[in-house]
C-alpha cells in the first residue's frame, strides 16, 4: 500500500489477490481471472463529510460475483454482492489537513460523522483483527442460511401468531381472530401481503394446502359481506395492493437515495406514540407525493425527539407480564413489517446455522446459556455477570482517561487475562486491583465480539442496518424503537446495559475525549463484526457499512431512553386484544356461574368485615389499592383529577413506616380488566387510567428486578 499526498488530498492505492473471491460461476474467463488477479483500489478524499442518509461510495462498473459462502443467492443482509474485480470508487470525505479547515480535536462537539472519526472504525477493525491472529482455538464462523421459498413468510406468520392462515391445527383460530380484530390498516396489509407470497409458493409447490383468501381474513365470522361490499372488494383490494407495493430494489449499496415521494424534509420534534407508526409512515408518503423538496443531507445533527405525554402512563420494557409482553412481541413484527413495508424496503431474513459453542464459561459462550449459568449464582440476573463487573471495574478506575474504549489494551496482556478470569471469575480469586482499565475496556469488547451470534441477532442484524434506508429520521427512531422490542430479552437487556454505560463515558468528554461519534465509531465493529463476517461482504459492502453501522449505534446511545419504550398504540391492541379473549371466556356458562358466585361471596365478605367508608368504590370517587406484602394490606384512596401514582405511593410510605423498602425499588401495579400486569410510570394519572381499565385492581409491589 503506497500513500501519495499533495495539497489537494489524499490517493490511497492498493493491489489485493482476488484469486479467492471469483468464482467459476461468475462468467469470467480464466485469461480474465490472472488479469485480474489484483484489485486496484483508489481512495480520493473530498468534502464534504460522510452523512449516513447519502450514498457513501460512487461505485465504477461492476462485475457481479458469484454467491459468497455462507450467503446462497444473494447477498449477506439482502445486499447483492459486488465483484472485488473493479474496485475503482470514491468515498466522499474531507481532506485531512486540508486548507482552510480547522484542526481537529476529539473534545469537540461533532454531530455528523467526518473521516477523522472514521479512522478510529478502521483503526479499531485492525485492533480486532490483530488481536484474533494466534488464537490457539479459533470459533467456528457463523454461517447463514437464506429461507427457502415461502419458509420465510411461514415463519413469519408463526412468529406473529398467525400460523392458523396456513396451517389449521397450529392455534386456536379464535385467539387469531382476536389479534385481526386489532389491526390497523397497514398492519392489515403487512398481513396480506404475506399471506399471498404463501399462496404463491404454495401453489408452485402443487400442494394440497388450504390457505383462506386474504379478503376473508378480516372478515367477522358470521358476516357475510353485502352486495354493495363486494362490488367493492375488487376497488378494495386494488388499494390494499398501491398500499403495500415495494419499490422492487434490494438493499444495494451506494443507491441511498429513496423514491421521489420519500425524499422530502419534515419537521421532527415530537414521537407520536398514539398512532401506528407504519400509519404515520403511510400518510408521510401520501402527503409528499409530487413534492419536490429535497431532505439536505449537509446537515445531520440529531434531533431532539421527545415522546408525548401520556396520562394513562409510559409504558417501558420490563413493566409488562410475560403473556402481554408475548402479545406486544407479535404486534411489533407486524407493525415493524408493515414500516419497512410502506417505505417499499423488503427485508430478508436470515437464520443462522446451528454451530457447536461452548457450554459453560466466561467468552463465547451463548448469551442465554450465560445468563442461565449466571441465575443459579444470582437469582434474577438479566445482564451477565462478567460484564456488569467490567464496565463496574472501568468506571471505578475513573471515566475520565483520555481514549477509553478508542485506546487498546496489550494484546498479550488482554489473552492473558482473558484466561485467567475463565479460571478464577467465579470463584472470586481474581485480582481485580491489578487490572488495568484500558485492558478491561478491551475485554468488554471482547465479550461483544466473542458472543457466538451478535448481539443484534442474526435474524435482525439486516433490519438494523436497513434502518437507514428510511426516509426520515423520525421513521429511523420508530423502527429501532421496533426492533429493539423483537430481540430476544437476554439480547435486549444487555444492549441497554451497554447503551447506559457508553452514555456515562459520553457525559466525561470533555475530559476523556470521547463524543458520541468516537464512541459509535469505535463500539460499531465489536458490536456488528460477528465471526467471520468479513469474509461474507466485499471492500465495497465495507466501506459503506462502516459509516452505516456507527449510525446506528450513534442512535440507539442518543436515543436509548425512547427506544425501550413501548408505544401507546401497542398497548391499546393489546388491551382490545385482551378484551376480546375475555369475550370468548365469558361465553363459557359453567365459567360465568362460578365467577358470579366468587364475587358475590367475596362482596359479603367484604360487606360484613369492612367499615362502611372503606366499601366505596372507584363509583364513588375512591379506588383500593392492596399492598399483601406490607403491614398494610390496604387503604382507599380518593381519585382527583391530579392525583399520579407518585402520590399513590407517597401516602401509601407515610402510613407504613415499618417499610424498609427503598421508594425506587416499589410500584404501583395495574393488575386486570383489559391488562395483564403492568408496573406503572409515576406520572401515570390514575383517573385517565381508570377510564381506560375500569375493571383494574391496584396492587403496590416491589420491583422483580
Amino acid at each position: 500500500m503506497s500513500r501519495q499526498q499533495d495539497p489537494k488530498g489524499v490517493i490511497l492505492t492498493g493491489y489485493i489477490s482476488n484469486i479467492e473471491v471469483v468464482s467459476p460461476a461468475s462468467g469470467v474467463n480464466s485469461a480474465e481471472e490472472i488479469e485480474s488477479s489484483s484489485l486496484r483500489l483508489q481512495l480520493q478524499w473530498r468534502s464534504p463529510g460522510l452523512y449516513a442518509g447519502a450514498s457513501t461510495h460512487q461505485l465504477g462498473p461492476r462485475v457481479p460475483s458469484g454467491p459468497t459462502e455462507g450467503c446462497p443467492g444473494q447477498g449477506c443482509f439482502g445486499y447483492d454482492l459486488q465483484g472485488r474485480r473493479t474496485g475503482h470508487y470514491s468515498v466522499q470525505n474531507r481532506a485531512r489537513n486540508a486548507p482552510g479547515k480547522p484542526p481537529y480535536h476529539r473534545c469537540n462537539s461533532q454531530d455528523s460523522l467526518d473521516e477523522l472519526a472514521m479512522d478510529d472504525y478502521w483503526t479499531e477493525v485492525e485492533n480486532i483483527t490483530l488481536s484474533g491472529e494466534g488464537d490457539a482455538e479459533p470459533q467456528e464462523e457463523v454461517q447463514l442460511k437464506v429461507p427457502d421459498e415461502g419458509e420465510q413468510e411461514e415463519a413469519w406468520l408463526t412468529e406473529a401468531g398467525l400460523a392458523t392462515l396456513f396451517d389449521e391445527s397450529a392455534s386456536d383460530p379464535e385467539d387469531m381472530m382476536g389479534l385481526l380484530s386489532t389491526l390497523t390498516r397497514t398492519q392489515a396489509a403487512a398481513v396480506e401481503k404475506r399471506v399471498e407470497k404463501l399462496q404463491q409458493t404454495l401453489r408452485k409447490r402443487n400442494k394440497q394446502h388450504q390457505v383462506p383468501d386474504v379478503r376473508d381474513i378480516f372478515k367477522l365470522p358470521g358476516t357475510p359481506e353485502s352486495k354493495e361490499d363486494e362490488a367493492k372488494s375488487p376497488e378494495r383490494s386494488e388499494n390494499r395492493k398501491k398500499d403495500i407495493t415495494t419499490d422492487g430494489q434490494a438493499m444495494g449499496l451506494g443507491n441511498r437515495a429513496g423514491p421521489a415521494e420519500q425524499s422530502v424534509s419534515e419537521p421532527e420534534t415530537d414521537i407520536n406514540l398514539e398512532v401506528s407508526f407504519s400509519d404515520q409512515a403511510l400518510s408521510y408518503k401520501e402527503g409528499s407525493k409530487g413534492s419536490s423538496e429535497a431532505l439536505t443531507d449537509a446537515d445531520d445533527k440529531l434531533p431532539n425527539f421527545k415522546l408525548s405525554r401520556d396520562k394513562t402512563g409510559l409504558t417501558k420494557v420490563g413493566n409488562l407480564s410475560p403473556q402481554d409482553m408475548k402479545k406486544v412481541h407479535r404486534l411489533v413484527l407486524i407493525e415493524m413489517t408493515a414500516l419497512f413495508d410502506t417505505a417499499g424496503i423488503d427485508l430478508k431474513a436470515h437464520k443462522a446455522v446451528k454451530l457447536k459453542v461452548k457450554e459453560s464459561g466466561l467468552f463465547g459462550v451463548p448469551l442465554a446459556a450465560l445468563l442461565e449459568q449466571d441465575q443459579r449464582r444470582q437469582p434474577g440476573t438479566k445482564v451477565p455477570i462478567i460484564l456488569q463487573r467490567l464496565i463496574s471495574h472501568i468506571e471505578d478506575e475513573g471515566l475520565d482517561t483520555e481514549g477509553l474504549l478508542r485506546i487498546p489494551g496489550a494484546a498479550i496482556r488482554v489473552k492473558a487475562v482473558c484466561v485467567e478470569l475463565e479460571g478464577k471469575f467465579y470463584e472470586g480469586l481474581f485480582p481485580w486491583e491489578s487490572l488495568k482499565q484500558h485492558d478491561a475496556a478491551s475485554l468488554l469488547k471482547l465479550f461483544i465480539r466473542e458472543l457466538p451470534h451478535p448481539l443484534l441477532t442474526v435474524k435482525y442484524l439486516s433490519a438494523f442496518i436497513a434502518v437507514l434506508r428510511l426516509p426520515t429520521k423520525k421513521q429511523q427512531l420508530q423502527a429501532l424503537n421496533l426492533l429493539v422490542l423483537l430481540l430476544p430479552e437476554s439480547s435486549r437487556d444487555t444492549l441497554k446495559a451497554l447503551m447506559e454505560f457508553f452514555q456515562r463515558v459520553i457525559d466525561h468528554k470533555e475530559q476523556n475525549k470521547m463524543t458520541l461519534n468516537n464512541v459509535a465509531v469505535v463500539m460499531a465493529p465489536n458490536i456488528f463484526m460477528f465471526k467471520g463476517f468479513r469474509n461474507k461482504i466485499s471492500e465495497q459492502q465495507e466501506f459503506s457499512l462502516a459509516t452505516e453501522t456507527a449510525n446506528i449505534v450513534r442512535l440507539l446511545i442518543r436515543y436509548q431512553n425512547l427506544l425501550w419504550t413501548i408505544p401507546k398504540f401497542i398497548m391499546n391492541q393489546v388491551r382490545k386484544q385482551n378484551t376480546e379473549n375475555q369475550k370468548k371466556v365469558s361465553k363459557d356458562r359453567a365459567m360465568m356461574k362460578l365467577l358470579k358466585k366468587m364475587a358475590y361471596e367475596r362482596e359479603k365478605h367484604e360487606k360484613q368485615e369492612k367499615p362502611l367508608s372503606e366499601v366505596d368504590s372507584s363509583s364513588q370517587g375512591f379506588i383500593r389499592v392492596q399492598a399483601p406484602q406490607f403491614s398494610k394490606v390496604s387503604m382507599a384512596v380518593q381519585l382527583t383529577e391530579e392525583l399520579q401514582a407518585s402520590d399513590v405511593l407517597s401516602r401509601f410510605l407515610s402510613q407504613d413506616s415499618s417499610v424498609s423498602v427503598k421508594r425506587e425499588d416499589l410500584c404501583l401495579y395495574e393488575i386486570g380488566g383489559n391488562i395483564q400486569e403492568r408496573c406503572l410510570d409515576e406520572e401515570t394519572y390514575m383517573k385517565d387510567l381508570l377510564e381506560l381499565n375500569p375493571s383494574a385492581e391496584w396492587f403496590i409491589k416491589c420491583i422483580q428486578r
